[in-house]
């Protein structure tokens, strides 16, 4: 057998000596430091510092959104409590007011006509609440305006007929202020990821007042015919108390900025440069086309606020009629709140699909809602007491039908509002004082419209207005939503988890 020699190439004497590598192997002589596999990194002392950097700057910003979140909790539970007694007190005043002219004849006092006066007044001093806005900052705006609250509330304590529509007067200018306040607090106390969230959580806490103050009414007006003066008593002098623990706690809010976290103020400018930006931003297109959508929650509101416990209340074939009032109530915002819940807890996952969805949700819950209403009541319900039959079976309306349909105004009310919260928080985040002005001063006009036809149309042209008024105002929502989805879709640096 022969051997062949295997060629060596000709640089091997260029190659590096590894005997005695091998050797020191051998000999358990390797360095320990030397580490086979991904060469060594050095890192710098800036490396090291600028993760260090980093890590703080996540730290603080988790603090501060936590700390923004806790300020959102607590507007909502000062709302919770403010309208725990304004919103209880606007359902019942129809049939209170009935109840104090059976006893004192000169009372010429009328529900509808106050919550008119109301709305009127509001939509009005929407035009300068973005000037108080400018002077004041949210936080004293929003407790200028809560003081109103009490001041009209407390009026009922001494029924008179001037003493209700000064009060009334007050009021409006005062819910300019606090929802002007509260919309721009809301928006810089959020960020584009947390806005859905924190206008669903806000939304259900202030609808939980429809809960507590109706359940108190349910039991205090249960069995009765006239509500008579020392019940009215108990429950305004109740009301008057809540309403003022709301107030109180808007004292403890911090400032939107850094010690208080959130964002600083938008810097609105003197208040007749805000005055300037409010006509400005009212021309543009899409917030002609969200008009129409705010003036349907107008009509809506009032609907569910006043006419309909109203329509309740005076359809005679219920077995005990007064007692639904305060029951619709509770009912109403049940479904307030689970709206307001359900879109707050899901908000950062609802987002991602658009806003329209959710408004698409709560028109078909209303036309559900309003053909059952039609079906349930009599038409002249409105306007006195009737014992007209309805349409269903053998001319009796249903309590189950009544109180399911209170739930699914409150259900679609919160679809239509939270998401109209939220693209206004997002869509004029710079501009939000402004912006939830303009909101308010078309909602309240609609709905101080809605009161003062109140007196004279019958319940099937409130429901022909509000199916009108539902399906153009979900329509222009959905172009601007689109259109603003579009355009958030197409910053690289959107965050959509």
């Amino acid at each position: 057998m022969s051997f062949r020699r295997r060629s060596v190439p000709r640089d091997i004497d260029d190659m590096e000596d590894t005997r005695p590598l091998f050797s020191e192997e051998a000999n358990g002589l390797v360095d320990e430091s030397v580490v086979v596999g991904e060469p060594e990194v050095i890192r710098s002392d800036q490396d090291v510092e600028s993760d260090k950097c980093n890590l703080v700057a996540g730290w603080n910003t988790s603090h501060q959104e936590k700390k923004a979140f806790l300020s959102i909790l607590t507007v909502g539970f000062a709302f919770m409590l403010v309208f725990t007694a304004f919103n209880t007190n606007g359902i019942i005043m129809q049939v209170v007011i009935k109840s104090i002219q059976a006893e004192d004849p000169n009372f010429s006092g009328s529900g509808y006509i106050s919550l008119a006066v109301i709305y009127a007044v509001f939509a009005s001093f929407n035009w300068l609440a973005p000037s108080c806005l400018s002077y004041l900052g949210p936080k004293l705006t929003m407790i200028a305006g809560g003081i109103t609250y009490i001041i009209f509330v407390a009026g009922f304590l001494w029924p008179q007929t001037v003493i209700l529509y000064l009060t009334s007067v007050l009021v409006g200018a005062g819910a300019a202020l606090i929802w002007t306040g509260q919309g721009n607090y809301l928006t810089l106390m959020s960020t584009q990821k947390t806005i859905s969230r924190n206008s669903g959580i806000f939304w259900a806490m202030l609808q939980s007042s429809m809960l507590f103050g109706n359940l108190f009414v349910f039991y205090q007006f249960m069995g009765k015919e006239i509500i008579d003066q020392h019940t009215r008593t108990i429950v305004f002098i109740a009301l008057t108390v809540v309403g003022a623990i709301g107030v109180g706690i808007l004292f403890t809010l911090p400032k939107p900025g850094a010690d208080g976290s959130g964002r600083a103020d938008d810097g609105l400018g003197s208040p007749f440069n805000a005055l300037k930006k409010s006509f400005a931003l009212f021309k543009t297109r899409d917030m002609l086309l969200l008009s129409a959508t705010f003036f349907y929650t107008g009509i809506e509101l009032s609907f569910f606020s006043g006419v309909y416990s109203a329509c309740l209340s005076a359809t005679l074939r219920f077995p005990d009629p007064k007692r639904l009032v305060g029951l619709s109530g509770m009912f109403i915002g049940t479904g307030e709140i689970l709206g307001g819940g359900v879109f707050g807890i899901f908000g950062s996952k609802t987002v991602k699909f658009g806003r329209d969805p959710i408004v698409l949700l709560g028109y078909l819950v209303h036309m559900l809602c309003f053909f059952l209403i039609f079906l349930n009541l009599p038409t002249m319900s409105p306007l006195q007491n009737t014992r007209d039959p309805s349409f269903l079976a053998n001319g009796h309306p249903s309590e189950v039908v009544a109180m399911l349909c209170s739930f699914m105004l409150g259900f679609g009310d919160a679809c239509f509002n939270t998401q109209i919260y939220s693209i206004l928080g997002s869509v004029y985040e710079d501009n939000s004082g402004p912006a939830f002005a303009l909101f308010k001063f078309t909602q309240s006009l609609s709905a101080a419209a809605c009161f003062f036809y109140s007196s004279v149309f019958e319940l099937y042209w409130h429901l022909a207005i509000l199916v009108a008024f539902a399906t153009v105002g979900t329509l222009t929502f959905c172009a601007v939503e689109w259109k603003a989805h579009r355009h958030l879709k197409a910053k690289p640096d959107t965050p959509f988890d």
